[in-house]
């Protein structure tokens, strides 16, 4: 099993017309996923590498079935992508696109309440199964199938640290980028919460970063209602304080958000921290699968 998407999942782009739409739709094809439309208004009934286009989500999901949506609009025009992907019934919703306003995205979370729709990011690389669904733009070439889960705010340590599993045979069950920007879809609880009901996960490593209070709340999380082995690690230990770094929401401000609290946080929960993400594999291997 997984968590988000699997072999099932059928996949439409918002923005397939454009550079990286057109690009996603090349690395799709060549993966298991199961891409079945795209939506690029004014563009309807045309075809990208053999991909329906339609006018409308609606249409999208009404003619192909679609139920997940990898968003690659521009900034301005992304919030009216997510909300209505969720109008038309998406159920899992992985936004891309960089440099969404804050205020964009307090209106989108504001939208989704009490809807069904699970949105991932904005400013993410999106959802990978691997050998089932490509949600995103992961690179899949370091992944592999497996049961460790792994869920990240930063795109490039994920990738680095699914390489590390892989080279050491250890495989993943869904690696999920959940973004850095100061307001995500989804938080670390959240979908640590996912990956405690999923029975094939059998432990989870969370990659966190300065700034925001996401890792404390994940390690209050895991404290009340996780139960499988979780090994995490965060970025940007040397940062200085108040100066962002990389993501809009990794920035220490009045003293809080530093890497230190985080882990200390971390640590009183039980959670074993890796000093540098090469060391998450040997963590997994000798001190949570026991072997």
């Amino acid at each position: 099993m997984a968590i988000l998407v699997d072999s099932n999942t059928r996949v439409l782009i918002q923005g397939i017309t454009g550079r990286q739409g057109r690009e996603v739709v090349e690395k799709a094809k060549d993966y298991p996923t199961q891409l079945v439309a795209g939506v690029s208004p004014g563009k309807g009934g045309k075809k990208v590498n053999k991909t329906p286009v339609f006018e409308t989500v609606e249409q999208a999901v009404k003619e192909t079935g679609a139920d997940a949506s990898i968003v690659l609009v521009p900034a301005p025009f992304t919030a009216d992508a997510i909300m209505e992907a969720v109008d038309a019934g998406i159920r899992v919703i992985a936004c891309i696109t960089e440099g969404v306003p804050v205020r964009d995205m307090l209106q989108v979370k504001q939208f989704m309440k009490d809807k069904d729709s699970i949105l991932i990011g904005p400013n993410c690389p999106g959802v990978l199964t691997p050998q089932q669904c490509h949600l995103g733009v992961m690179p899949t070439f370091v992944a592999s199938p497996g049961q460790v889960g792994v869920v990240s705010r930063s795109g490039t340590l994920t990738y680095e640290t699914v390489c590390f599993l892989t080279k050491e045979n250890i495989g993943q069950s869904t690696c999920v980028g959940i973004g850095g920007d100061p307001v995500c879809g989804s938080s670390f609880a959240d979908i640590l919460k996912m990956f405690e009901e999923d029975p094939d996960t059998k432990a989870v490593v969370m990659l966190g970063e300065i700034g925001g209070n996401a890792e404390e709340e994940a390690a209050a999380f895991v404290k009340e209602h996780f139960s499988k082995p979780l090994v995490a690690f965060i970025a940007g230990q040397t940062a200085p304080p108040g100066k962002r770094m990389g993501h809009a929401g990794a920035i220490i401000s009045r003293g809080r958000g530093s890497a230190a609290e985080k882990i200390e946080a971390l640590k009183s929960a039980g959670i074993q921290v890796a000093t540098i993400p090469i060391e998450i594999p040997q963590l997994i291997i000798k001190g949570v699968l026991g072997s």
